[in-house]
């Protein structure tokens, strides 16, 4: 059985988006070394790094996001609003029958995330 453990984010400026997700995250990287950042965020790691190939912004955020669960999608969507990040939508309600929130922004290199309630589905 595989387990996904990481997501790498590669970037022009790493330290800039290390910078920001340190703001959405609410603590230091990890670990920090040769140019790339890493935080432990549940159980995964969000690793950012630079990639002599990568310039600019994403221009097509919508192939993958990923996904930061909360309990309060509504408070931490203020919170990282507050904090600088661009919001794409606001918080709504994508199953009232599991009460499934979700939230999306954009970082500043022009990546999606999104704020999601735990998934309370089928077990």
């Amino acid at each position: 059985m595989l387990n996904l453990n990481s997501i790498l984010l590669f970037s022009e400026n790493p330290k800039e988006l290390a910078d920001f997700y340190k703001k959405v995250v609410g603590k230091d990287a990890d670990w920090a070394g040769e140019g790339y950042f890493g935080f432990s965020i549940g159980g995964a790691n969000l690793t950012i790094g630079g990639h002599d190939k990568v310039k600019g912004k994403n221009s097509n955020p919508e192939r993958i996001m990923f996904n930061l669960e909360t309990e309060d999608v509504k408070g931490e969507f203020e919170r990282i609003k507050g904090e600088g990040a661009e919001v794409v939508k606001e918080p709504y309600m994508e199953s009232e029958a599991d009460e499934m929130w979700i939230a999306t922004f954009e970082d500043p290199d022009g990546n999606y995330f999104q704020l999601m309630s735990p998934w309370k589905g089928d077990k």
